[in-house]
């Protein structure tokens, strides 16, 4: 088994926090995406829409997307659990890591697909949108304010899957110069407490050198 993944993007972070959450250690292999080695034939041919990560297990299945390799290892290794117990405990996890995904993560990595010199000849480029992307996360940053009013966690009074995702969108979002505002004194408070945890620091890339 390997992991096929690069130390610098945001998915494959979140499954560098989740296995480290978890306590699991897998070899992995680093892809230059500056070189877009993520087009190389070779790793191509593990996933054809060329993005990491991408875990090959020992008979060769290949697993992409990065809440698809993380519930492999949850079904591996429950303990910890980190997509909720329970049928009603399960979906509410599923219900906030979905909306982290679009309302977090989708906003933030749009505002920084089309609004950041790096993509530029990379993709078509609508600086209009990256506008309204960045209006939009500030909308949710203010609802999430609010959710996380009477709980710890962005799902609920356990860590979970959720907080992983929106603690990568968050750290892309400085990025794309997006920050939270002081005064959300409640997302500040999440945002401390889930950027101090071990797995998350050990993946910061400027800290793994």
């Amino acid at each position: 088994m390997k992991l096929h993944t690069s130390s610098v993007a945001p998915n494959p972070r979140r499954v560098a926090i989740f296995l480290g959450e978890k306590g699991i250690e897998v070899p992995t292999v680093e892809i230059d995406l500056v070189a877009k080695q993520n087009f190389d034939p070779d790793f191509v041919a593990l996933n054809p829409l060329a993005r990491v990560p991408v875990l090959e297990l020992d008979d060769g299945t290949c697993i992409a997307e990065s809440v698809a390799i993380c519930r492999y290892f949850e079904e591996q290794q429950p303990e910890p659990p980190l997509f909720g117990t329970g049928a009603a405990g399960k979906a509410i996890v599923e219900m906030w890591n979905r909306r982290m995904e679009f309302e977090v993560v989708g906003n933030i990595s749009f505002a920084f697909r089309h609004g950041h010199p790096y993509w530029e000849g990379r993709i078509e480029q609508v600086p209009d949108f990256a506008d309204l992307c960045q209006r939009t996360i500030q909308e949710r940053m203010t609802w999430l304010d609010g959710e996380l009013k009477d709980r710890e966690f962005i799902a609920g009074d356990a860590y979970s899957i959720a907080d992983i995702t929106a603690i990568c969108g968050f750290d892309l979002g400085r990025v794309a110069k997006i920050r939270i505002p002081e005064n959300l004194a409640n997302l500040s408070r999440w945002y401390a407490a889930v950027a101090a945890r071990p797995a998350v620091t050990a993946t910061v890339p400027s800290r793994k050198k």
